[in-house]
């Protein structure tokens, strides 16, 4: 089935591998980037349907002005997506930003705040904050940490 906009997650949870790898590693390794030398963010919104409203519309009209001043831009927006495993009912826009600090400042900006409830009273979902990983990220050492974590029998 085709959907607006998506993105696929997937893998361990944070508080798994929070548990199982060292603190070192937890951040991941900083790398020199096209966004200052950090890691990118992402904001990334899970959205139910809703019957349209002329306050979605402002805010849709609104919010690009909101994020940009801290270096955000959409990654994904009223695009299509296609499930493969499980449900995934609704819409998902992914904003991008240089880092996680950036992409804080936004969602606590007062731009931000004026506009939200023009959103949220139409529009049920969640909304996640997350930093990515750096360039050259190789999963295999998340993978070596959590083999030496697991018990021997």
């Amino acid at each position: 089935m085709i959907r607006p906009a998506s993105v696929i997650l997937g893998g361990v949870g944070a508080a798994c591998l929070a548990r199982m790898l060292p603190d070192a590693m937890i951040g991941g390794v900083r790398s020199p980037t096209d966004w200052k030398d950090t890691m990118p963010a992402y904001v990334i919104a899970h959205l139910q349907e809703a019957a349209p409203a002329p306050e979605v519309v402002e805010y849709i009209e609104r919010i690009t002005a909101t994020f940009e001043p801290h270096g955000g831009r959409f990654l994904v927006h009223a695009a299509q997506h296609e499930v493969k495993e499980g449900a995934w009912p609704g819409h998902v826009v992914v904003i991008g930003f240089p880092g996680i600090a950036e992409a804080r400042a936004w969602w606590d900006s007062p731009a931000y705040q004026e506009i939200a409830p023009l959103r949220s009273r139409h529009i049920e979902g969640a909304i996640i904050l997350v930093e990515g990983v750096p360039a050259g990220y190789d999963p295999t050492a998340t993978a070596k940490a959590m083999r030496e974590a697991m018990p021997t029998e």
